[in-house]
C-alpha cells in the first residue's frame, strides 16, 4: 500500500506569506530556524495562527552541525565565545552542542513539530572522527520522542553500507533527494528534500519537468513506509509542489 504523502515547501514560498501557504499546503520545513532560533513569543504567534491540523517541520539549528567558521554562521550574524569555537558544529557531544539540542527541542516543542532534520555540509565528509561524533551525539542526547532526520552531505555516499549503518544505529530517517538516489535505510516514515537536478548536488534555479514528477511519483508508490514527506526546495518549489499535489492526488494517492 502506497504511503500517505505530505507535500510542501522548504520555506514559506506563497506568496501573501504564512497566511496564504495555508490555503494550499499542510506541511512546511521551517529554514528560519537553521540559522537563528525565533523568539518564544514568535513561535508561539507562529503555532496560534496556523490551522490546528497544519505540521511544522524544523531545520535543526546550524551551531551543531556546521563549524563557527561556515559561511552561513556570517550570514546569521552568529557571535560566538573563543573558548567555546571548538565544540560547535560536526555533531560533536560537546557541551555546547548539547545546549544547543535542548534549545532546538524547545523550538519543536513551541510549534508541536514532530520532526527536525539536520543537514551537514559538504565539509562533514566520512572520516573516523565524524562517524565517532555522530554516533555519540545522537546516543547522548534526549529525543523527547521526536523524530530526528539527517541529509548527509560529501562523500558519504561512498561509503553507503557503513552510512546505512549509522543510520541504524542513531535511529534516523535518512534524508535524500529522491531524484538523485534512493535512502539507504527506510522506516516507517521517509523524508525527502528536492533540491533541483543538475550536475551539482543542489540546483536551485531547476524547474521540474512533467516527467521529472511522473518519475517521482511512481517511486513513492513503491515505497514501503507509512508517511512520505515531500519537500520542494528550488527557486520554483511553490509552483512545483503544488503540481505534484495535484498529481499524485489525481493518481488516485493520499495527499495532504
Amino acid at each position: 500500500m502506497p504511503p500517505l504523502i505530505k507535500v510542501g515547501t522548504c520555506g514559506w514560498s506563497a506568496k501573501g506569506g504564512m497566511k496564504a501557504y495555508y490555503d494550499y499546503f499542510k506541511v512546511i520545513e521551517v529554514q528560519r530556524t537553521f540559522y537563528k532560533l525565533p523568539k518564544l513569543e514568535t513561535l508561539n504567534r507562529w503555532r496560534n495562527e496556523a490551522p490546528e491540523d497544519f505540521e511544522f517541520c524544523l531545520k535543526a539549528w546550524q551551531v551543531i552541525t556546521h563549524p563557527p567558521s561556515s559561511p552561513t554562521w556570517r550570514k546569521a550574524g552568529l557571535k560566538v565565545r573563543e573558548e567555546e569555537r571548538e565544540g560547535y558544529g560536526y555533531f560533536k557531544p560537546s557541551e555546547v552542542n548539547l545546549r544547543a539540542w535542548e534549545l532546538v527541542k524547545e523550538t519543536c516543542k513551541a510549534l508541536r513539530a514532530k520532526l527536525c532534520i539536520f543537514q551537514t555540509p559538504p565539509s562533514f565528509n566520512y572520516t573516523e572522527d565524524n562517524v565517532r561524533n555522530v554516533l555519540a551525539f545522537f546516543k547522548v542526547i534526549r529525543r523527547d520522542d521526536l523524530l530526528l532526520a539527517w541529509e548527509p552531505r560529501g562523500d558519504w555516499y561512498e561509503h553507503g553500507r557503513e552510512l546505512r549503518n549509522i543510520l541504524k544505529e542513531a535511529n534516523l530517517i535518512h534524508v535524500v533527494d529522491p531524484l538523485r538516489r534512493e535512502p539507504l535505510y527506510l522506516g516507517e516514515i521517509c523524508y525527502f528534500r528536492l533540491h533541483g537536478l543538475g550536475g551539482r548536488e543542489v540546483n536551485y534555479k531547476y524547474k521540474y519537468t512533467e516527467g521529472d514528477l511522473i518519475k517521482l511519483l511512481n517511486f513513492l508508490e513503491e515505497l514501503s513506509c507509512r508517511v512520505a514527506y515531500v519537500l520542494f526546495n528550488n527557486v520554483y518549489m511553490f509552483e512545483d509542489a503544488l503540481r505534484f499535489k495535484h498529481l499524485a492526488s489525481e493518481s488516485g494517492l493520499e495527499v495532504l
